[in-house]
């Protein structure tokens, strides 16, 4: 007998699936959302889900496993990665919920969403069938292609609930994302997590404070932001006032100790953090404050393979490697050492990048900012002198160096320090290292 998971953990039509602008939607009308899709696809092999809305993302997700297709999801919405995606994956059609590009081949718009109509129970989907194929972010490279079966992403979703600590019967939870769901954690955190939890979507994308305050206004139930550490230091240095939260979730950088103790002081949530990657998924979660260790999620196990770290087991198969140095304490828990290969050796001097990351944006009156390190070795030791990209309002160059002169050996003062009103991050708040070059070089640095 073939296994297969039902396309929704909701146990009942008349639960909530999602909030689109601040209306709730029942677990029949998004199965009838997802079953009225699938039938209208037209021909071809990949569903490339480009929806930014979320609900049309999570109906477009659907209906593709409905229809036996796979969702290729951009990992990027510039033209280049467009065209790259529709070159690789020419047998596609596009789903999406404003302008097509041009590069694909099909488009089919997702219409008016919700519909009136209603559809129960859901569907069931075959666990090994390949649901989606997801893409490195490109910060250390060409984005690369990782394709998910459905039943890893389901259990995904349910070890995601365990190492966030839900109650056994939480059910009335909505999850507002500051994440595309097109990114591996705004998928598992923000959509699947929903669809198994069994919790809610927020259809939005709100991004600055006054967008994530109104959102988290218009859902009921206990409410989760699902964010990015750059846009935690947005909200904290903005005076926008948000409605009760129950947690806030947070992935895709490293987030200090003093953010979250501030967040969980002015938010009264409690702040957990997500690690994984796009070839795992998650792989693990902590409660910031509580210290630098973090657990695996259920079944997942961690294994020193002569200095290269692998995650395996539950839903993570085949086993693969993480690209961080990690301190293991048993085959569960582990502190994160920082980056394989972010070593940076100058004058006989080494220095971990994200260390000097973290220093920066510790700075008084720094909003954000980046350490780029040029290209002129290879390895773990490089020989490299160092610039950086602050975003630090209302500051000069002369002020941001004196304090981190004060914080770093000078050896890896920034030469030069470029102030900027805003980096070029990502939908999940990366910063890719070619956009840092292409800043390199507008700025004068030819060996970026």
């Amino acid at each position: 007998m073939i296994e297969s998971e039902s396309l929704l953990g909701h146990p009942t039509p008349e639960a909530i699936v999602a909030f689109h602008g601040g209306r709730p939607i029942a677990a029949a009308t998004f199965v009838a959302d997802v079953v009225q899709l699938a039938a209208r696809l037209p021909a071809g092999r990949y569903l490339v889900n480009a929806c930014a809305d979320r609900y049309a993302f999570a109906v477009a997700f659907g209906a593709a496993l409905v229809a036996g297709r796979v969702n290729l999801l951009p990992p990027s919405r510039v033209p280049s990665a467009s065209a790259d995606l529709a070159t690789r994956y020419p047998d596609h059609v596009v789903g999406c919920d404003g302008e097509p590009l041009a590069v694909f081949r099909v488009a089919v718009a997702m219409g008016d969403l919700p519909g009136a109509a209603r559809h129960w129970p859901a569907p069931r989907i075959a666990r090994d069938t390949t649901a989606a194929i997801a893409f490195t972010s490109g910060t250390t490279g060409v984005p690369q292609a990782q394709p998910k079966s459905w039943g890893s992403l389901v259990d995904g979703a349910r070890g995601g609930r365990a190492g966030l600590r839900f109650a056994d019967d939480a059910h009335d939870v909505a999850l507002v994302g500051t994440v595309a769901p097109q990114h591996m954690y705004g998928l598992e955190s923000t959509v699947l997590l929903a669809l198994h939890g069994p919790f809610s979507i927020s259809a939005a994308h709100p991004l600055h404070p006054e967008q994530v305050a109104a959102e988290l206004a218009s859902v009921r139930g206990a409410r989760v932001l699902v964010t990015t550490p750059a846009h935690l230091r947005a909200l904290v240095a903005s005076d926008v006032r948000l409605p009760a939260l129950d947690r806030i979730v947070c992935a895709t950088a490293p987030l200090s100790g003093e953010l979250a103790a501030n967040c969980e002081a002015r938010f009264g949530a409690a702040v957990f953090e997500i690690y994984g990657c796009t070839e795992t998924g998650q792989v693990a979660a902590r409660r910031t404050i509580d210290g630098d260790r973090w657990q695996a999620l259920p079944g997942v196990s961690i294994e020193d393979r002569g200095g290269v770290f692998w995650a395996g087991g539950g839903h993570i198969a085949p086993p693969a490697p993480l690209a961080d140095r990690l301190r293991l304490h048993g085959a569960t828990s582990f502190e994160l050492l920082g980056r394989s290969g972010d070593l940076v050796n100058v004058a006989g001097k080494r220095q971990s990048l994200s260390a000097l990351n973290s220093a920066l944006l510790a700075l008084d009156g720094v909003v954000d900012g980046a350490f780029l390190v040029p290209d002129s070795g290879s390895g773990a030791q490089r020989e490299a002198r160092l610039m950086a990209f602050v975003v630090a309002p209302g500051r000069t160059r002369r002020d941001v160096l004196a304090q981190l002169r004060a914080q770093i050996d000078p050896a890896f003062l920034p030469r030069p320090l470029v102030l900027l009103d805003a980096l070029p991050r990502n939908a999940t708040g990366k910063l890719p290292r070619a956009e840092l070059v292409a800043l390199a070089r507008k700025h004068g640095e030819r060996r970026a």
